[in-house]
């Protein structure tokens, strides 16, 4: 777990996508990049969340409201900060946001081989509801989850 007093948590602007960068490049798949961010940042039914510890960021994440459904776009964490909180954290912040804009639902995609990330939504109380086989770089399937709010 990590000292709450050194945690600052702030909606995802432009000028952190230069540090950013670094993580996608790391830490996530091909799809999410810079030039993709930018874009989400500007539209209106999307929230992206930064969270920084010590200064820096260690974990982001967004989710794209379409009517009344919020779909969790991606929940990022450094490597070398994982398994220490702050992905429930920014998570929770999340479902907070939709229900916040009177969403009925949250639902995301994960790699099925992902077992941290399916442990993680499954605490928050996310059912697995389908399977699209070879989602992920035509190799790995996506499992599909809903949490209804």
């Amino acid at each position: 777990m990590f000292d709450l007093t050194k945690v600052k948590i702030h909606t995802m602007c432009v000028s952190d996508l230069d540090e950013i960068k670094e993580i996608l490049a790391q830490d996530f798949d091909n799809f999410w990049n810079y030039e993709i961010f930018k874009q989400e940042l500007v539209n209106n039914n999307s929230s992206y969340l930064v969270v920084r510890y010590n200064g820096e960021i260690v974990c982001y994440g967004g989710i794209k409201i379409i009517l009344d459904i919020a779909d969790v776009m991606n929940i990022v964490t450094r490597k070398d900060k994982r398994n220490m909180g702050f992905g429930k954290f920014i998570l929770n912040e999340l479902i907070n946001i939709a229900k916040e804009e009177n969403c009925t639902s949250i639902t995301l995609e994960v790699n099925e081989n992902n077992q941290l990330a399916i442990h993680l939504y499954e605490h928050f109380g996310f059912e697995q509801v389908g399977l699209r086989k070879k989602y992920y770089d035509g190799v790995d399937s996506a499992i599909l989850m809903t949490l209804n709010l």
